[in-house]
């Protein structure tokens, strides 16, 4: 059973950063795609950065590109998502998501382990 459990999350002022890491335990292939998706209030949960974890490839939103990075920790089978420049709209709460196979959609609709959730808020 794939178990996965967020944590970083909190109040940030508008600029600031946030770090974000995903503990990952149960899983026993190589060929995943490991990432963070958000929902804000009122809105469709999103796609927001997936790491390959068969080639080390990672892929972005655009919404997010140039501002948050996505690492793993092989040895601790940890991803972290540095969140630098932060918005108001990048409020939402984050949730860390594991899709099976060798292609990485990085799309809901294709994820299949979600984690909890971990609440970023950006507002001064």
């Amino acid at each position: 059973q794939v178990h996965l459990v967020e944590s970083g999350g909190g109040l940030v002022q508008p600029g600031g950063s946030l770090k974000l890491s995903c503990a990952a335990s149960g899983l026993a292939t190589r060929e995943y795609a490991i990432g963070w998706f958000r929902q804000a209030p009122g809105k469709e949960r999103e796609a927001v950065s997936c790491f390959d974890n068969d080639d080390g490839s990672a892929v972005y939103a655009d919404s997010v590109r140039g501002r948050f990075t996505i690492s793993k920790d092989n040895a601790k089978t940890t991803v972290y998502l540095q969140m630098n420049s932060l918005k108001p709209e990048d409020t939402a709460v984050y949730y860390c998501a594991v899709e099976i196979g060798y292609h990485v959609y990085c799309s809901v609709a294709h994820v299949n382990y979600w984690g909890n959730g971990t609440l970023v808020t950006v507002s001064s």
